[in-house]
Formats: structure tokens, C-alpha cells, sequence
């Protein structure tokens, strides 16, 4: 009887240590936020306690690479798990080429897992010819801008609540009306006159909304921010914030100053999603990881050496330099994540399809070119086994590839002279090896030529070498 009683005492009492629980998911996507704009990433004029402090108790990742290094691609690449010469999206284009239904995503894949799943902010994976999209590619909840053109402004006339149409209280200048029609492929575009809803702000609070309701369950939150990007079509004025706050009264220019407070709210929302984390008791059972689509931005009249927001890296977006891929990256998972830690091997955003898959007890989908890092999230050393690549089609084309300590850039795709740099001691991009290493530079080719599969939709100027 002794026994008996004992054997039931420990069960009971080991049994919630040992249970294993699918973790929560929480990825926050910021846009066009440089690997220099972050304190903990070495920012020193602007700053980000939130962020930092989210950092000092998780772990930051020094080598992680976007996507791609504009917005449509990067994203396509994250939440299919496939790089850019394999990815369904390889540009920013008005046509209709989208992730199918048939696709899986990140979503996708954890919908089936069993989680609740949820977009909020920016989807900008394309030009849908349709509102339902994301709801069609594995997102049980969709609040936000269908394409990128639509994200430029912050105080929209509409949203997009899936798949219907939500008014909002702010109006478009007169030149602009033609695109507020939702089913213009530029729907949305353009800049406000009247201001009364700005979109970040109705998008934290939906984000807030969507834990709240599905903290008795997994769930995935892809908050998609649309900051701190630029209203291109506001020219010089691009950087639009409610307010400036503190740095109203600084000796900056005015994109400037937006631009600084557009960094303080990130922080800020960032901040408030984890304190609902605490308050809900949920913390210790969710992953949440910041990063940004791509390097920083030059647009809405911001500069990017201003606060010199690609750190020591060369180049921003657009560029397949350092400064236009690596980004600033943040995991933290109290009780599972060690605080403080840094991770230094490269990691990429088609990695989060193994990870997640993993994290969710299922399998990852089949031909993708994925890697879990659930092994770093536990404290554990591990290195990437392939290389990474990218593809950029726009300035005439250009292509890169990631090979343990070496990168190599090509531009134009396939004809172009290589660029080769040893990462390990030349993270600026400084040193070109591919004369003094013409074997590496031979090894890089073949693994571009490998790596990029033809799409007919995705024209490339110049001719593969045979």
C-alpha cells in the first residue's frame, strides 16, 4: 500500500516536468531594420532597452541571413523553407505569383501540428489576386496589408481581416484614390491626408488580442511588422510616426527623427508582447525570436550611415554584401534559452521550417532546404552542414553562396567576375580571395550553378555558363 501511495505521489508530482508540451511559436519580423539598429547589436545614439534586455536573458545569433534582400523574396524563403533559387517568390513584382495552397509553410505545417495559427502586419509574400492568401497557405487568422505596395502607408484607408475588406478612418491624398480600389495590384498605395488609425498600432494590439485568446493552446503568431520601412510615396516624409515624442526637440533631420521613433515603438510592442507572455504564464512554454526581412533601408528620406544602421557590415538593401543579408537576430524561451548566450554559426530563414517542424513533433516537408537550430536553443554547439545562397534580380542581377568560412558574390548571375571573402576574419567584405583562391572561387560557382533551379516566371538578364 506504502508503494502504492508513493508510486501515485510521484507521478503527480513529475508528471508536469515531464510532460512534454508543444511550445508556443511567437516569430516578430521587423522591416528593413538594420544588424546595427539594435543596442544589443551595437547601436549607440538610439536606444532599445526592451530588445536588449530580451537579448541579455535569450540569445542573439551573430551570423543569421535573411531571406533575400528585399522584402517579397526574403519573406517567401521563410515561410517556405526554401532559398532563393528554389523559393516560390524571387521578387518584388506586381504579378500574381504567390505560394499555392498546396505549398506548405511554416503555417501550414503547424496548423496540421495541431496550433493555432495567425498573421498579423505585412503579408507582402507577392501580389495575390485575391484577399485569402495567407488564410489559403495555413493562417487560420489574417489581419493586415495583402502587398507591399499596400504596407508603404501606415494610415491606410483599408485592411485586410481575412479575406474581407475593413474600412478604416483615414484617407488617401487625391492622387492616390485610383489605388484604393482592394483589387488594383497595387491596392492601398500611397499617402494619407487624413490620419486618425495608424496601422502598427492596430496591429500590436490584434497580436496581443490573438495570445490572449489561444494561451490555452500551441499557437503561432507571425507578427509581420511594416516598420521601420518607409512610405516611399511620401518622398522625404516617408518616416511617418502619430508622434515624435522625445526626439521631436533633437538637432536631427525630420525622416530622422521618425525613423528613430519608429525603432523606440518596435522596442516598445516587442516589450509588451513578452510582458502578456509573464502575465499569462506562458512564457516558460513559448519561443519568441526578432529578426528583420532584410539590411536597412535609404528611403522616406532616412539615410542608413545616419545612425549607422548596418553596423560594421558593407552595403544595405538591395545589396547581397553583409549589410543586406545578416540581421539582427533574438531567441527567448525563458527556462529552456540560457540568458546571455551568443550564438556565432550561420543560420538562415529557411531554417525556421526544420525548427519549427521540430519543435512541433512533426516532420519537416519533403525538398526544402531547411535546418533545425532547436539544438543551439537548448545551449548545444551546432554548424550548419550546407551552404546558404541567395539570388537578387534586381540591379542587373547578382547571386551569393555561404560555404563555411566563405562567401562568394557573383553580379551579374552567371557571367559576372566572383568576389570571394574569408568571413571568419573579414566580415566587411574587404579582401577579395578569388585570384589568390581560384579553386574556392571554382567550387563557388558550381554551387551557384547548382543551386539555381530556372522558373519561368523569374526572368534572369544573361545566359547560364555550359
Amino acid at each position: 500500500m506504502r508503494c502504492l501511495i508513493l508510486l501515485i505521489f510521484f507521478t503527480v508530482s513529475v508528471h508536469p516536468a515531464w510532460t512534454t508540451q508543444k511550445p508556443n511559436i511567437i516569430l516578430i519580423l521587423a522591416d528593413d531594420l538594420g544588424y546595427g539598429d539594435l543596442g544589443c547589436f551595437g547601436q549607440k545614439q538610439l536606444k532599445t532597452p526592451r530588445l536588449d534586455a530580451m537579448a541579455k536573458a535569450g540569445m542573439k545569433f551573430t551570423q543569421f541571413y535573411a531571406g533575400c534582400t528585399v522584402c517579397a523574396p526574403s519573406r517567401s524563403v521563410l515561410l517556405t523553407g526554401r532559398h532563393m533559387g528554389r523559393t516560390v517568390v524571387r521578387g518584388n513584382s506586381t504579378a500574381p505569383i504567390v505560394i499555392q495552397p498546396h505549398q506548405s509553410t511554416l503555417a501550414s505545417v503547424l496548423k496540421d501540428a495541431g496550433y493555432q495559427t495567425a498573421c498579423i502586419g505585412k503579408w507582402g509574400v507577392g501580389t495575390p489576386d485575391n484577399f485569402i492568401n495567407p488564410n489559403d497557405v495555413g493562417f487560420h487568422h489574417f489581419f493586415g496589408y495583402i502587398n507591399m505596395w499596400h504596407a508603404h502607408n501606415f494610415y491606410p484607408e483599408f485592411l485586410i481581416r481575412n479575406g474581407k475588406v475593413v474600412k478604416l478612418q483615414n484617407e488617401a491624398a487625391q492622387r492616390w484614390k485610383p489605388f484604393q480600389d482592394p483589387k488594383q495590384p497595387m491596392a492601398g498605395r500611397g499617402v494619407a491626408v487624413k490620419r486618425s488609425e495608424y496601422a502598427p498600432d492596430l496591429f500590436i494590439e490584434d497580436s496581443l488580442a490573438f495570445i490572449r485568446r489561444n494561451q490555452k493552446h500551441p499557437f503561432f503568431l507571425y507578427f509581420a511588422m511594416n516598420v521601420p520601412h518607409a512610405n516611399n510615396e511620401a518622398g522625404n516624409k516617408g518616416m511617418e510616426v502619430p508622434d515624435l515624442g522625445e526626439f521631436a526637440e533633437k538637432d536631427w533631420l525630420g525622416p530622422e527623427k521618425g525613423f528613430a521613433k519608429m525603432i523606440q515603438n518596435i522596442d516598445r510592442d516587442t516589450g509588451r508582447i513578452l510582458d502578456l507572455l509573464k502575465e499569462l504564464k506562458i512564457a516558460e512554454n513559448t519561443l519568441v525570436i526578432f529578426t528583420s526581412d532584410n539590411g536597412p533601408h535609404q528611403e522616406g528620406g532616412h539615410k542608413a550611415d545616419y545612425f549607422d544602421s548596418n553596423g560594421p557590415y558593407r552595403g544595405i538593401k538591395r545589396d547581397l554584401t553583409e549589410g543586406g543579408i545578416r540581421v539582427p537576430t533574438i531567441a527567448w524561451w525563458p527556462g529552456t534559452i540560457q540568458g546571455g548566450g551568443s550564438d556565432n554559426a550561420h543560420w538562415y530563414f529557411g531554417d525556421f521550417m526544420a525548427t519549427a517542424s521540430e519543435l512541433a513533433g512533426v516532420k519537416a516537408p519533403a525538398g526544402i532546404d531547411s535546418e533545425s537550430f532547436v539544438d543551439v536553443l537548448h545551449g548545444k554547439k551546432k554548424v550548419r552542414k550546407n551552404p546558404l545562397y541567395w539570388e537578387f534580380y534586381e540591379k542587373g542581377s547578382a547571386q551569393a553562396v555561404r560555404f563555411g568560412k566563405w562567401k562568394a558574390i557573383r553580379q551579374p548571375m552567371f557571367t559576372g567576375e566572383v568576389e570571394l571573402y574569408d568571413m571568419s576574419n573579414d566580415p566587411g567584405e574587404k579582401t577579395d580571395y578569388a585570384q589568390s583562391r581560384p579553386d574556392l572561387a571554382r567550387h563557388a560557382v558550381s554551387l551557384m550553378e547548382k543551386m539555381h533551379e530556372p522558373d519561368p516566371n523569374w526572368k534572369v538578364r544573361g545566359k547560364r555558363k555550359k
